[in-house]
């Protein structure tokens, strides 16, 4: 089908300074169990392209799922009409941006692919977990998601740039919910953080079948656990948490069109401005963050972006210091300032923006046993519940689920409602020890949210767990 499309682009394609098709389909199939009770099943499957043109110094998008002849060639014409009413009127000149002109393929490897496995195994599974987590009176609620997709992505211009890229994609979840007179808790695993590239083996590199008894235990241990207490404390946060601080604290306040103001009417601005580059301490020297689009079954792992730039591992922070922001191709036209290969759109009726793709949090040498020896007075917190940040992302507010106290170097007992709070820039560098590689996960959401119109779109983090100091730590009333 491809193929066919690529043809009749070639044919309808306009005389322009530039001209490029992206070409998207995404099949999807998401089975949630609740209850013990198999909900309708969703299935998806959307196809359709974007043409984009730049001529005479304007810059005109149009989408369209009639893949006819017909259909693409409409869609071409609107284009240059976008680009001919936005001349003269852009905030950069699109005749002076070199757009790349890749030529490639990009394919993640599925051990075991979703589609290979019967509807009804794969129900099967998902309902003997279910039963797992329903083991108690206090069990009030609890649900089992199994969520797989395919995305295909083709990428052409008229000076010959081509590139093919295939996305097999596994998203599980389980949740649990314990009731006791007027207190309820919820314990969760994956979901909406733990997105991967790959099959159905990626349960087994998760321990998928061994949460159930975890979150159903934990979920029980909070019924009679008291608040987290309120104080200044040493805060040691497991890498389920970690992912959503480094998304919120890091990854957001450096997307470059942020900073330029694209995106102050919508998801707000940012703390950090251009003039840092080089020189301000965002962290300690213990903070080394990349954008790496390389890692094998990452979320955001590709080849190329959706403007065809070519997808390379960059230091965002190295030693705590801000390094480079993360800006595609037209944002880097824009500022005069370095980016990485991070276009990307959630589907094919949206433009490319900047968006995280892989950021990642590189791991230290600390083992969590090591962490927790070294912390006199302190609380160790897992998996977000709630979380609060400003427009500019720098004053913050978290809540996770599960929390132990930590004292003379030993986990001590369990607390509720674990929170915390600080400022962005003040936080990081309060960052005392660096999880290692035993604690180093691959995380991911595929919900992360931006643009206008909006795009949900999936992002990876890979992050381990990290010890901070002197952090404001609160519990519920």
């Amino acid at each position: 089908m491809f193929e066919e499309i690529e043809q009749r682009f070639r044919k309808i394609a306009p005389l322009v300074d530039f001209c490029s098709l992206r070409v998207v389909r995404e099949r999807s199939e998401r089975l949630y169990i609740r209850q013990g009770v198999v909900q309708p099943l969703q299935l998806l499957d959307d196809f359709g392209a974007m043409i984009t043109v730049m001529d005479a110094g304007g810059l005109g998008y149009a989408a369209t799922s009639d893949l006819s002849m017909s259909g693409l060639k409409t869609a071409a014409e609107r284009a240059v009409e976008w680009a001919r009413r936005s001349a003269g009127r852009m905030l950069f000149d699109p005749s002076k941006l070199a757009m790349p002109a890749p030529s490639g393929a990009f394919q993640e490897q599925a051990a075991r692919p979703w589609n290979q496995t019967s509807l009804r195994d794969k129900i099967e599974l998902a309902m003997d977990l279910s039963a797992q987590l329903n083991t108690a009176d206090e069990i009030v609620d609890w649900d089992v998601l199994l969520w797989g997709k395919e995305r295909e992505q083709l990428y052409l211009t008229t000076d010959g740039a081509r590139v093919t890229q295939a996305f097999p994609i596994l998203i599980p979840g389980m949740s649990v919910t314990a009731n006791a007179g007027g207190e309820t808790v919820r314990r969760c695993f994956g979901g909406f953080d733990l997105g991967r590239q790959g099959g159905l083996e990626m349960l087994d590199q998760v321990r998928f079948t061994e949460q159930a008894e975890i979150l159903t235990r934990e979920a029980l241990e909070l019924l009679r656990a008291p608040n987290c207490p309120t104080g200044t404390m040493d805060l040691l946060l497991d890498s389920d948490q970690m992912y959503l601080q480094l998304h919120e604290s890091i990854g957001h306040p450096l997307e470059m069109d942020r900073i330029l103001g694209d995106e102050r009417n919508y998801a707000g601005t940012s703390f950090v401005s251009l003039d840092m580059l080089g020189s301000y301490q965002y962290g300690s020297k213990l903070l080394n963050v990349t954008f790496d689009p390389t890692v094998s079954g990452e979320f955001a792992s590709y080849s190329f972006d959706d403007d065809g730039a070519l997808a390379e591992r960059q230091f965002l922070i190295k030693d705590g210091i801000l390094e480079r922001l993360l800006g595609g191709t037209i944002s880097q036209a824009r500022s005069g300032m370095p980016g990485v290969s991070n276009s990307r759109a959630c589907s094919w009726n949206r433009p490319p923006i900047d968006r995280m793709g892989n950021v990642n949090l590189e791991p230290g040498d600390a083992s969590f046993e090591d962490m927790v020896r070294s912390i006199d007075h302190g609380v160790f917190m897992k998996r977000n519940c709630s979380w609060s940040i400003d427009d500019s992302r720098n004053k913050f507010q978290f809540g996770c689920e599960y929390g132990r106290m930590i004292r003379g170097g030993e986990l001590a007992e369990v607390v509720k409602k674990p929170s915390y709070k600080g400022i962005s820039a003040t936080f990081w560098r309060s960052l005392k020890a660096v999880g290692n590689k035993d604690t180093w996960t691959l995380l991911g959401t595929p919900f992360c949210g931006k643009g206008e119109p909006n795009q949900a779109i999936w992002v990876g983090h890979a992050v381990p767990s990290c010890l901070f100091s002197g952090v404001e730590v609160f519990g519920g009333e």
